[in-house]
This record gives structure tokens, C-alpha cells and sequence, in this order.
């Protein structure tokens, strides 16, 4: 029986007693039908992880009391920053799902000149918590006790900038299909970033790239890349490309 985990946005110390998140507390309780004794095991999202066991287990409200400490050998030795074009729904979602599985350090959501999702200040904020909550779920599922971080959505260009200042040795990838674009593992051999670079991942929304967005890419340092001969979907192609780097120079190398 696969062992539950839980994710608590708080300073875990062994021996305290705490009440679980109201969402996760219903799921243990209710879905899971875990009761008091049980044991499980709950993680900050900072990387560290601890043994519980519940002391007192009611419809809406879980208590459990943190034990010893997990060691947690789960993150990427490839810090991989997607920069994602924001998609519709439940494609957005299966993204930031897939993409924490696959073992990235940071997300950037962008809103770019073709994407069908058009948000205001009012709707980034919701979006955001949403994305953050099926980020928490995924690490709970896969082992990681490590959140990515998720950047508010934003431009392509402010994205561009802070990049400039933020990540200015990172190998910079632009995933476009057309001619002209070199294969990603002649761009990993050529510009060895496995020896302690991280990689900015760019993915266009539903609605592709404009000439012009390309344009300010490739002025900002990033390189045209491609997977193979056939064009994919939003939702296909950074998913493809992060398994692509984590087994090319990720910790899927043999």
C-alpha cells in the first residue's frame, strides 16, 4: 500500500502537532478514510519531509504529530525553468502536472500574442492559486517534497528581462519546429549544459509563436531547437522536450 503524503505550506518541527490543510484533510478523512494511528508522511514543499501520525481524525479536520525526518533524494540534478504559453483549462493543468513530475525547478506562465486565454489582474491571481494547488498535488503523487516555483503569468517580454537579470548563464532553448532549428541533443553536446547550467525551456502557446516573439527570443540569447520531423501541440512539446533533457542530462542518464 502506496504510503500518503501530504503537502503543509508551514515550519514542520518533529514532535508538533498540527491540523492538516482544510482540502487535505477532507481528502485524508473522507477519499482515503484514514483515521487516527495512521500513519503518513508530510513535506513543507521546501524539501523537507517528516513521518506523522494522526492524532485525531473528524469529517473536516485532521490532526497529526510530525515524527522524524524523511531523507528526500527526489530533484533533478538539471535545473530546468519552463516558460510555458498559458493553454486552455484542463491542457494548462495536465502541463504544471506533468511538467512537476518530470522534475522542474521553475514554471513561468506567459500570456503571449496568440495564446486563447486572455487574464486580468483579478483572474492571474485566481489562476495562480489554482496552478499552485495542482502543483502541490503533483508532488504529493510523485515523490517530490520540493515545489517548483510558479511565477504569477505574465509577458513574454517582462519574462525575457527578468530572465536577463536573473538566469544569465543558463543554456537558453526555444522550441520551434521550423528550418533552421538544431536538434536538442547536438545543442546540449555543443553547449555542455550539464556542467552546472540550467536550462530556460520556451514553449509557445496553443496558437504558436509570432514572428515577432521569436524575434526577441533570439535577441535575448535563446536558440532554436527541435525534437524531430513533427510539429506538436502546446501541451505535447514541453513535456516531450523535459523528458528529452532529463534523460539526455537530467537524472534519467543511465
Amino acid at each position: 500500500m502506496r504510503l500518503t503524503r501530504v503537502h503543509v505550506p508551514a515550519a514542520l518541527q518533529p514532535g508538533a502537532v498540527l491540523a492538516l490543510p482544510d482540502t487535505a484533510a477532507r481528502h485524508v478523512a473522507q477519499v482515503l478514510r484514514l483515521t487516527t494511528g495512521d500513519a503518513l508522511h508530510v513535506f513543507d514543499g521546501e524539501g523537507h519531509e517528516f513521518e506523522a501520525i494522526i492524532t485525531a481524525a473528524r469529517r473536516t479536520e485532521v490532526e497529526v504529530r510530525i515524527g522524524a525526518a524523511v531523507p528526500n533524494l527526489t530533484e533533478s540534478p538539471l535545473a530546468i525553468t519552463l516558460l510555458q504559453g498559458v493553454a486552455r483549462g484542463e491542457k494548462m493543468d495536465l502541463i504544471l502536472q506533468k511538467a512537476t513530475e518530470l522534475g522542474v525547478t521553475r514554471i513561468v506562465p506567459l500570456l503571449m500574442a496568440r495564446s486563447t486565454v486572455k487574464l486580468d489582474a483579478a483572474g492571474i491571481a485566481k489562476r495562480h492559486a489554482h496552478w499552485q494547488a495542482v502543483i502541490a498535488s503533483a508532488c504529493e503523487q510523485c515523490g517530490r517534497a520540493r515545489l517548483p516555483a510558479l511565477a504569477p503569468a505574465t509577458t513574454l517580454g517582462a519574462a525575457l528581462a527578468t530572465g536577463d537579470a536573473a538566469q544569465g548563464q543558463d543554456l537558453r532553448l526555444l522550441l520551434a519546429p521550423q528550418s533552421g532549428s538544431s536538434s536538442l541533443p547536438a545543442l546540449l553536446d555543443d553547449h555542455a549544459a550539464a556542467a552546472g547550467r540550467g536550462i530556460r525551456l520556451l514553449i509557445g502557446p496553443e496558437g504558436g509563436f509570432e514572428d515577432t516573439e521569436i524575434a526577441q527570443a533570439l535577441a535575448a540569447d535563446y536558440l532554436r531547437c527541435r525534437l524531430g520531423p513533427r510539429v506538436l501541440r502546446t501541451e505535447t512539446a514541453g513535456l516531450a522536450a523535459i523528458a528529452a533533457l532529463q534523460a539526455l542530462a537530467g537524472d534519467w542518464r543511465p
